[in-house]
């Protein structure tokens, strides 16, 4: 089975075929999201790309619309503000909170500072520069971890 590929869905004919996981990348910089499209698609996966902007109650939305089943969020998105603001607004929100995240960022000094409050929201980190092989390695545990349920629930603080 592809990595890409996940569980089984049934047809009219009742043929299993494989549904193909669909990850959603949020960056700002174009060249990047070609990239990300590029090996991921590579690798078998369904892929959106979307760049950021500054209105993150649009983008909110904007992911709800494309229902990822992952999200690749860049956290310094320009300075690290507007990421964090929507990584806080997805894991806040009852629509988007169970959608697991990685994080790619640079930031090592507000990763470590945020590491336990990251991890209570069940969010993977990937710092900057990454080996490609280990982002997809990433992206397999996260998706493993979806499937058999071990991504943690959404912190209790959360809930309304």
């Amino acid at each position: 089975m592809l990595p890409g590929r996940g569980e089984f869905a049934r047809s009219d004919s009742e043929i299993m075929e494989p549904v193909q996981k669909h990850i959603l990348v949020i960056n700002d910089t174009p060249e990047i999201l070609d990239l990300f499209r590029q090996m991921l698609e590579e690798d078998g996966y369904r892929v959106s790309v979307d760049r950021f902007t500054v209105d993150v109650d649009k983008k909110l939305a904007d992911i709800k619309n494309f229902d990822p089943d992952l999200i690749i969020l860049d956290y310094m998105i320009g300075n690290e503000a507007p990421g964090w603001q929507l990584l806080q607004l997805l894991k806040m929100d009852r629509e988007t909170r169970s959608i697991p995240v990685i994080l790619c960022t640079g930031a090592v000094r507000q990763v470590q500072d945020l590491q336990s409050h990251l991890e209570d929201m069940g969010v993977a980190v990937v710092l900057k520069p990454f080996d490609i092989d280990y982002l997809l390695g990433e992206i397999t545990k996260v998706l493993r971890r979806v499937a058999e349920g071990q991504i943690p629930a959404p912190n209790p603080r959360m809930e309304p």
